[in-house]
Order: C-alpha cells, then sequence, then structure tokens
C-alpha cells in the first residue's frame, strides 16, 4: 500500500514519524511525507522521499501574525486573555463549559489549525494525492490537511499523535456540551472552518476529520487521557537524525552522569526557550555527578561561568547518551521525556507553558519517575540541585523510571503495527467521496494482533 505522512511545518515532530515510516518501508510499502519546502531536506537526511506543498513556513512571520492577533483581541468576551484560550490542557469537569470549549477550538482554530494548513498547502496536497493515490493517510493533529486529503481520494486515515491527546479530550466534552444546547445556537469553529474546505472537494465534514477513524499513540498507556476514542500504541523508537557518537562518550563514566538539555526541540515555533541557561548551569555546581550540558540552539555562546564538573556539548545523540545517565535535566519537551521514559533515566523537569509540558510535568512527579519545581518561574539554583541529588540519590526513581521503561518494551514496536495498519486501512480506505463515509469506532483499543 501507499501511505501519506502529513506533519506541522518544523523538524522535531518529523522525527517522532520516523520510526514507523521505516518499518512502513521495511514492509515493502510505498512512504512519502509531506510537507513545506523548508523541511524537505529534514526529511530526505532520513532517508525518505519528500513532497513539498505549499510555500516555505516562515516562523517569525506566523509568531508576529499570532501575537498581533491576539493583541487585537485582548479584553473581548468573558475571558479577556486571549493566550489562556490557547491552552487546551483544562481538564477539570467545573471548568469545561461550552462557552470556555468554544473560544478554545475558535483560537485554535484561527491561530493554530488554519496557519498550519493553508489553502496552497490543502489544493497542492490534494493534488498530489490524486495522482499517487495513497492507501493511508497518517496526519499529525494539528495538520487537518491530512484528512481533508484523505476523504477527497477515498483514503483512510488516522491521526499520529506525538503527545497527550488534548485535542480528542476537549472535543469529547466540547460536543458533549453542543449537543445539550439547542439547535439553533450550536457552533462549532472547527467545522465552520473545514466544512467549506471539504466541500471544494465534494466531500462532507465528519468527525472523524477532526480526530481521525483511529489514533496511533506514543504516549505510554498508563499516562493516556482518558478519552473514548479508538487507540492504537505504539511504542516509542528515538530517532535524533544524523549523529556521531564522541569518543568520551564510549568510555564508562567515572561518576554518575546527569544530562542537561539546554534547549526546545522547535524554538523556531514557540517563540524560543524560556528556561535561563547560567542559573541552570550554576545549579548543577556542587553536585557528585558528571554533567553533560546539550544545547543545539547556540543558547551556550554567553556563558561566562561553567562548573568543573559540566561537560559543554553542542549535540550529541540523546538515544545513545541517556544509557549512560543517571538523571535528565529538560524542559518537559516530548521528544526528550519519551526517550528518557524508553531509557529508565529519572527526570528532573523544569517546564514552560507549551501545550501539553505542563501536564506531562506532573504525571512525571506522579507516577514518581522525576520531580519538577512548583513555581518554575522562581526557581532558584539550590531547589534545582536539591532535585537532582534526590533522583541521583533515591533508588525509588530508578525503580519506578525501569518500571515506566518496561511498559514502554511491552508495547507494540513500529514494526508490530505495519500489520495492523494494513488491516485497518482495508477496512476503512473508501471511505471519502466516492463511497461515503464510514464513521469511526469508539470507546475501543485497537488490537495489536492481525
Amino acid at each position: 500500500m501507499r501511505v501519506l505522512f502529513t506533519t506541522v511545518p518544523t523538524k522535531a515532530p518529523g522525527f517522532h514519524r520516523t520510526a514507523l515510516a521505516w518499518a512502513l518501508r521495511a514492509a515493502g510499502h510505498e512512504v512519502c511525507l509531506a510537507n513545506r519546502p523548508n523541511l524537505v531536506e529534514d526529511i530526505t537526511r532520513t532517508g525518505l522521499t519528500a513532497v513539498p506543498v505549499g510555500t516555505p513556513f516562515h516562523p517569525d512571520d506566523y509568531l508576529a501574525d499570532s501575537e498581533r492577533q491576539l493583541a487585537e483581541a485582548g479584553g473581548e468576551g468573558d475571558y479577556p486573555d486571549p493566550e489562556q484560550l490557547m491552552h487546551m490542557d483544562e481538564l477539570r469537569p467545573e471548568l469545561l463549559d461550552y462557552t470556555y470549549m468554544q473560544g478554545v477550538f475558535t483560537t485554535m482554530t484561527t491561530l493554530v489549525f488554519r496557519p498550519f494548513c493553508p489553502t496552497e498547502v490543502v489544493d497542492e496536497l490534494v493534488s498530489f494525492a490524486r495522482e499517487w493515490r495513497p492507501d493511508l493517510v497518517l496526519w499529525d493533529p494539528f495538520v487537518f490537511a491530512g484528512p481533508v486529503v484523505a476523504k477527497a481520494v477515498g483514503a483512510a486515515h488516522a491521526r499520529l499523535l506525538y503527545g497527550l491527546d488534548l485535542i480528542g479530550h476537549m472535543r469529547e466534552h466540547y460536543l458533549d456540551a453542543v449537543r445539550k444546547r439547542p439547535a439553533e445556537l450550536r457552533e462549532d469553529p472547527v467545522e465552520e472552518w473545514l466544512g467549506p474546505v471539504l466541500d471544494r472537494y465534494d466531500t462532507a465534514f465528519s468527525e472523524d476529520v477532526v480526530t481521525g477513524q483511529w489514533t496511533i499513540d506514543p504516549v505510554p498507556t498508563s499516562m493516556r487521557l482518558p478519552v473514548d476514542l479508538p487507540y492504537l500504541p505504539m511504542r516509542h523508537i528515538p530517532y535524533n537524525g544524523r549523529a556521531v557518537i564522541p569518543h568520551w562518550l564510549t568510555e564508562p563514566p567515572e561518576r554518575p552522569r546527569v544530562c542537561l538539555t539546554l534547549g526546545l526541540p522547535h524554538p523556531e515555533v514557540t517563540g524560543g526557550d524560556r528556561l535561563p541557561v547560567e542559573p541552570v548551569l550554576e545549579a548543577m555546581a556542587g553536585v557528585d555527578a558528571e554533567v553533560i550540558a546539550v544545547s543545539e540552539t547556540g543558547r551556550l555562546a554567553g556563558v561566562r561561568a561553567v562548573p568543573d564538573n559540566v561537560r559543554l556539548v553542542d549535540h550529541v545523540p540523546l538515544n545513545e547518551l541517556l544509557p549512560s545517565c543517571s538523571a535528565i535535566v529538560h524542559q518537559g519537551d516530548v521528544w526528550t521525556l519519551h526517550t528518557a521514559f524508553a531509557h529508565g533515566v529519572p527526570q528532573v523537569v523544569l517546564p514552560g507553558d507549551l501545550w501539553d509540558i505542563p501536564m506531562r510535568a506532573d504525571q512525571v512527579q506522579e507516577a514518581g519517575v522525576g520531580l519538577r519545581p512548583l513555581d518554575v518561574a522562581g526557581v532558584t539554583a539550590g531547589e534545582v540541585r536539591e532535585m537532582v541529588v534526590r533522583v541521583l540519590t533515591d533508588p525509588a526513581f530508578a525503580r519506578r523510571a525501569a518500571a515506566l521503561r518496561d511498559e514502554m518494551v511491552a508495547t507494540p514496536a513500529p514494526r508490530d503495527l505495519v500489520p495492523v495498519l494494513e488491516k485497518l486501512t482495508a477496512e476503512h480506505r473508501g471511505g471519502g467521496r466516492p463511497h461515503g463515509d464510514r464513521g469511526r469506532r469508539k470507546g475501543t483499543t485497537c488490537e495489536s494482533s492481525s
């Protein structure tokens, strides 16, 4: 079969799909990854085939436009802080009322969903798909061009998550709130946007356009949000891009080793890192450990003082570094988080406020596999040092991290999913304009046996 991947126009999420893409290729299937022209080189470096669509994505323009729209929206409605409406990590049922969730979906559709799926991208992707005829489209939860294309050509389609399913969780609550309203007062910003887009291709909106016919989920099952959707669990297989193992990494460390990552994987879109470097480096002073401080964003250039026990490196593949580490300190991005899970490494998470990062940091602490500060903005070097010492010296953290690693090892690997995807594709293919929409199954976990 032919499989088309679509992802957001940043490098890190694309890396998250590499293992599954290669599992499909190794099984004899044809695979293409569609993205903006500025991502073509990153895709082809993985050895996979790129399909450039639309114009290059310019992060500075995107951020400036988002900030302008947020400023223009300030002070309107029941929620005067529009940035609040870009957070979908609210889980308290008593706060998930219709007005709040309608505001969230309106804001996210305007500032995130639509900018990632402009008209020219959708049109070019549909044109390519009509020629190439994919059987299955696997799409990033922010890139709704994926399900539009699938429905336009009658392909099966599924979401491929990289973090917690915040969209699925809020969508479930929102639809429940909508159903309780009079018909004339029911609004859906996502359908209002995607309905006309789908009309252009002689197909119609259905809920699987938002949450997929099924969802591939790399989050450990014990940490998954309670959402009534069909999930296909998949083990996270770390991929760091092209890398070389340095000589010093082949030698066993003389002391416990701590990995310190000093950057987010796609600051060009998130607006940059929010964690000051020097106080964190200061926190490592006095810790009885060898600290490997990794930064790929040029943040080390202005550092004035580096503790004697800290080694600064521009790049080292985390998948190769973490097996030698007794702990990791990072900002909570899902790629670092899952790689630490995969190697059973205790964590100290200093989270920003992007997407599901605060929630994932809470999960790390609740699961007993690491710690996070109560107040990241006001955390001191002494508090960071204390957390690092705790996860290094209390064996309970290593024990629980090992248990979580075992849970991940027991989860089907990408190659194990291939026959399942073949079966599900055969069941759902033809669900677009030519044969109508066959809908989706709810409340199930897809089995990993054919």
